[in-house]
């Protein structure tokens, strides 16, 4: 078993089992093993039963939360991810319907909080303009699902053509309120689409939420990347970890010849990378296939294309990253040998 190697996900992700952490020898049963992945997910199990043979798992199968810092949990959540990227235009809703969808995939419970009040993109994202959340007691929502992935937004509580005409403690108010009284279910992620720039609703996020960490949407333009890294700076000085900066639109491949077209310009994202110290997670092209998706309100993972698949990577470094990064480990479940 020493020199097996574990895969998370093969085509994406593998570590040797001494390196992750996740199996171990249980000293107190010769037949026993100690298994603590950060989710679930089936392709593991069922990686493990390949190789152990016939196992009987312990009933409850959940992982603990990797906690952030000390603001008060929301109930059920047990990982909230701000993607931000200080800049709009770049694509960061886009990607966080994608990579939460990836997640649903990969076996992880996941969530989105829309938290741009005053251009929520997330009901057109998943399909679900002109949904409401329900209630069931008169003061709490329901949160609504689309793809396996569930979402509350400013958006699903007002017209779409209807802008939110509101100074930034009240959209700060109104975010707070929109987390607090959403009945989330047990998740493993929820995913905060943040608006861009670094005001009132982004300190909001970062002193008030207890936030696990962070991601950064840049585009390889100059522009961008200085704001892109403004918003780094922002969650350094507030204590939020950075997991790593995701590049979008970074190139276009020909569907003629398949020569990669770099419009925006090259290196941007690796020059940011190497100023900052934070790894560069992904590198996403401009894709038809993910334009149409996401204009339709459709899953990108029901697609066989290798924008799912850069997607389904990334969603494995994601998880990957905030359980190595982190110092609290995922609940054990005991697994013995039949």
């Amino acid at each position: 078993m020493e020199n097996q190697v574990f895969r998370h996900q093969p085509e994406y992700w593998s570590t040797t089992i001494e390196q992750s952490g996740w199996l171990t020898r249980d000293e107190n049963n010769p037949n026993g093993w100690v298994f603590a992945p950060p989710f679930f997910c089936p392709q593991v199990y069922a990686y493990i039963h390949e190789q152990l043979g016939e196992v009987r798992y312990s009933p409850k199968v959940s992982a603990r939360a990797l906690k952030g810092k000390n603001q008060t949990p929301v109930k059920g959540v047990k990982n909230m991810l701000a993607v931000s990227s200080a800049k709009g235009g770049v694509g960061k809703s886009s990607v966080t319907v994608n990579l939460a969808t990836a997640l649903a995939k990969a076996g992880a419970r996941v969530g989105i909080l829309d938290a741009d009040i005053y251009g929520p993109s997330i009901p057109l994202l998943l399909g679900l303009e002109g949904a409401q959340p329900e209630s069931n007691d008169g003061k709490t929502m329901e949160p609504l699902v689309a793809h396996n992935v569930y979402a509350n937004s400013i958006g699903f509580l007002q017209p779409p053509e209807e802008a939110a005409i509101w100074r930034g403690p009240m959209a700060s108010k109104a975010l707070m309120q929109l987390l607090a009284e959403t009945n989330w279910p047990d998740l493993d992620y929820l995913l905060i689409d943040m608006p861009p720039g670094t005001g009132d609703i982004q300190l909001t996020m970062a002193q008030q939420m207890p936030v696990t960490a962070s991601l950064v949407v840049t585009t390889p333009q100059a522009l961008s990347l200085r704001d892109a890294h403004k918003g780094i700076s922002m969650f350094f000085h507030v204590d939020v970890p950075v997991l790593g900066i995701i590049e979008n639109m970074s190139y276009y491949v020909c569907s003629s010849c398949g020569h990669r077209h770099r419009l925006f310009g090259e290196q941007g994202a690796e020059m940011l990378s190497q100023a900052t110290k934070l790894p560069l997670l992904a590198k996403l092209p401009f894709d038809q296939n993910v334009n149409v998706c996401n204009e339709k309100g459709n899953d990108l993972q029901q697609l066989d294309c290798p924008s799912a698949g850069i997607y389904l990577s990334l969603a494995e470094q994601l998880s990957t990253r905030l359980y190595f990064n982190s110092g609290e480990r995922a609940e054990p479940i005991a697994v013995e040998v039949l």
